[in-house]
């Protein structure tokens, strides 16, 4: 589905990453860890299209990832505080040029589990609220692509729940997740496969067992 050839990124004369090689697949969960400063965010956000390396490629091989779209979400929510999370919803519907109906918009947030606050304003939203509403900013495309920068920082459990349950519904129905994670030890059960930014480059790529042995071999918290 998505290809990164020799990817590398500089600001300036800062090396962010170089020689990034992997793939990415349908039906799949990713976790992305690193210490911070490693590039994680950067290199996602190569991966969604939003900056450009400054050397290498990344390909999207499926035609699928085209016409379904790239599910991007970041550190900023891209929430309007003025409108509630129900009109949230309804312009960006609008502005993707999906025209969803606000049955569709209701139901997508009854998937997050804040349905009820469908009229609330998003201002006053909590952290845990908010971020599920953003969640659902990106879910009601329903994207091939999935591509998530630390959802669940700042969660409560119920909220952290809810994400958990949606990243691995994105698989079930063949959606490619890559996610950002500070806590490998809570969210390393909801990955097929973990990659480590170290040292400007991929430093592992493997599966959570074969990671979990590498962690304590080197008597290495699991937290990145």
């Amino acid at each position: 589905m998505l290809e990164l050839e020799n990817i590398a990124k500089l600001y300036g004369d800062k090396v962010i990453l170089r020689n990034i090689r992997c793939s990415f697949f349908a039906g799949s969960i990713s976790l992305l860890l690193g210490k911070n400063g490693a590039g994680k965010s950067t290199l996602l956000r190569i991966m969604a299209g939003l900056s450009r390396p400054s050397a290498g490629e990344a390909r999207y091989t499926d035609s699928a990832a085209r016409s379904r779209g790239i599910g991007y979400l970041g550190h900023a929510t891209f929430l309007y505080s003025g409108l509630t999370a129900l009109e949230n919803l309804r312009f960006w519907s609008d502005a993707w040029g999906s025209n969803r109906c606000d049955d569709d918009l209701l139901s997508v947030l009854e998937r997050v589990g804040i349905m009820p606050y469908a009229h609330e304003l998003a201002g006053v939203f909590s952290r845990g609220m908010a971020q599920r509403l953003n969640l659902a900013r990106v879910l009601m495309l329903n994207p091939v692509m999935l591509l998530l920068d630390e959802p669940f920082t700042g969660l409560d459990e119920v909220s952290r729940t809810v994400l958990h349950k949606e990243v691995r519904a994105a698989r079930a129905r063949g959606a490619c997740v890559v996610l950002i994670s500070h806590d490998a030890v809570v969210d390393a059960p909801l990955a097929d496969r973990i990659l480590l930014l170290a040292d400007r480059g991929l430093a592992f790529d493997g599966a959570p067992s074969a990671y979990a042995a590498r962690a304590c071999m080197e008597d290495a918290p699991w937290c990145a």
